[in-house]
């Protein structure tokens, strides 16, 4: 079967064309790439010119021929996604309508939850190359066009996530006006990332971290230049190719790295924040993969979505390590996290929801009493302020205000219209936290002692009620006093009320 992402990215359009075999494998059969400056229009003036995004529109014609010529479909691409940094346009909605209107294609951006996933499958692949990679300690930084996201590894699995307002082009466009050159140009770079870098510097200050990995789309065109048949590119190495490219005109940077103009635009600053980390590492090497980062991410593109198994744990191992932050009792949370996920199960007829929500239940779960680091006193809505407030590996803003709302519903109040946060979702969205949060005040009710004593349940519906057998419990008076205040919810969700019983 032929497969066709589309990917509108920060300096590029591109598009390839792949054949998917039974086992899921994608072999490449053609890429496509074309320059169009969308990073400099958004970071330079806050939106997308006219005459950009008709480049655009032609860019994706031309794609659209090629795709008829194959006898492809032209207006149904199994992906078609938009840069992350497209919605910091006023104008990203006009824009995307006229991808619409122009190209017949529904281009939704890259959100922060898909942008993790790419990155986690790119670094997956690292493990597997890269010596680097499998050492006690490696810190991943992904250097995007307007973002940088770092990944703590510790034996092969992800410690930390953290990302910062930093990227290439944003970068470019900050100090452009400047019209530095040399090393006052690197300076002023320096100078412009030195409170994102200060941050990645405390973030990561008391890690003892052995090696650096860095992917971008701009380093990685580099990494032919700079690795020099080597699996590992020397800092010395790196600082003389970036002072040397300082002192070369944008034309000339397209010449000796057959780059196209947005790109030479952003090489400076990608090599200038990769020297100033390892700098502050403290690491006399970096390691640049060697793959095409473009057309490594529209594959990845194709399959990000049926991410499953180890991608749910490094989600999982996200949140236990946010609940541990805010000394969260963690023999608690992962109980009621496993009883959740038994509900979930044994009631999928009456709730019909999917594995990402009942990934979204379990996060709540484990996270649903980190407000008491805060105060005990309304700690359900303390939850929700540190939920709303963090990062987890994995989710985007949405997930995140979900399970926010989720773990603020495990206690007292349910869900009620003039609650801020909730009042802004859409009807879908309300009836997923409703649905959700009845699960976890259930399961909540049944660890009310905090003792883990309850594991087998025995899950009946019947016409009128949701009969809970508690299964090795011989007393079961402190969970149906703690079920006659939690299953509120439940009941008014789904027509159903609680009743527990011993057996």
């Amino acid at each position: 079967m032929q497969v066709t992402s589309l990917h509108i990215g920060a300096s590029s359009v591109s598009l390839l064309i792949g054949e998917q075999a039974e086992n899921g494998t994608i072999t490449p059969l053609d890429f496509l790439e074309q320059p169009a400056p969308l990073a400099h229009d958004i970071f330079g003036t806050g939106s997308v010119s006219a005459s950009t995004t008709e480049r655009i529109v032609a860019i994706i014609h031309g794609f659209q021929k090629t795709l008829a010529e194959l006898g492809l479909p032209t207006q149904f691409l199994t992906r078609a996604v938009a840069t992350n940094i497209l919605p910091e346009a006023d104008n990203h909605d006009v824009f995307l309508n006229r991808m619409r209107v122009a190209c017949g294609l529904s281009i939704d951006p890259i959100d922060d939850g898909e942008m993790t996933r790419l990155i986690y499958l790119k670094t997956r692949r690292r493990l597997m190359d890269t010596p680097a990679m499998k050492r006690n300690c490696t810190l991943v930084i992904h250097v995007g066009p307007g973002n940088t996201r770092a990944l703590l590894f510790k034996k092969g699995v992800i410690a930390r996530y953290t990302s910062y307002r930093l990227g290439t082009h944003r970068t470019r466009e900050a100090v452009h006006q400047s019209h530095a050159e040399g090393p006052a140009l690197l300076d002023l770079i320096r100078q412009h990332a030195s409170g994102n870098l200060e941050q990645i510097r405390l973030d990561y200050l008391n890690e003892k971290v052995e090696a650096l990995v860095i992917i971008g789309y701009e380093i990685q065109l580099l990494a032919p230049f700079l690795n020099k048949g080597s699996k590992a590119c020397p800092i010395k190495t790196l600082k003389i190719a970036t002072t040397q490219a300082s002192e070369l005109s944008d034309y000339d940077l397209v010449r000796r790295y057959n780059l196209d103009y947005h790109t030479a635009e952003a090489l400076l600053p990608a090599m200038e924040i990769a020297i100033a980390i390892s700098e502050m590492l403290r690491l006399p090497e970096i390691y640049i993969p060697v793959s095409d980062y473009e057309q490594g991410l529209l594959h990845d593109l194709l399959i990000s979505k049926t991410l499953i198994g180890t991608f749910e744990q490094e989600v999982l191992r996200a949140t236990h390590i946010l609940a541990e932050r805010y000394h969260s009792d963690p023999r608690h949370g992962e109980h009621v996290s496993k009883l959740c996920l038994h509900l979930f199960t044994q009631l999928q007829e009456l709730h019909h929801m999917g594995p990402h929500e009942v990934l979204l239940l379990q996060c709540a779960a484990i996270l649903h009493e980190v407000g008491s680091y805060i105060s005990p006193r309304s700690h359900h809505k303390h939850s929700q302020y540190i939920i709303l407030n963090s990062e987890i590996f994995g989710l985007d803003r949405v997930d995140i205000t979900l399970v926010a709302l989720i773990a603020r519903y495990h206690r007292h109040s349910t869900p009620r219209p003039d609650h801020p946060d909730y009042a802004e979702l859409g009807a879908e969205d309300r009836v997923r936290v409703c649905k959700l949060a009845a699960i976890l005040r259930v399961a909540d009710a049944l660890e009310r002692t905090h003792h883990q004593r309850v594991h087998d349940i025995g899950v009946i519906v019947q016409a009128d009620k949701l009969l809970l057998r508690l299964k090795g419990i011989t007393d079961a008076t402190v969970e149906q006093l703690a079920m006659q205040s939690k299953a509120d919810l439940f009941t008014q969700t789904f027509g159903l009320n609680v009743v527990v019983e011993t057996t």
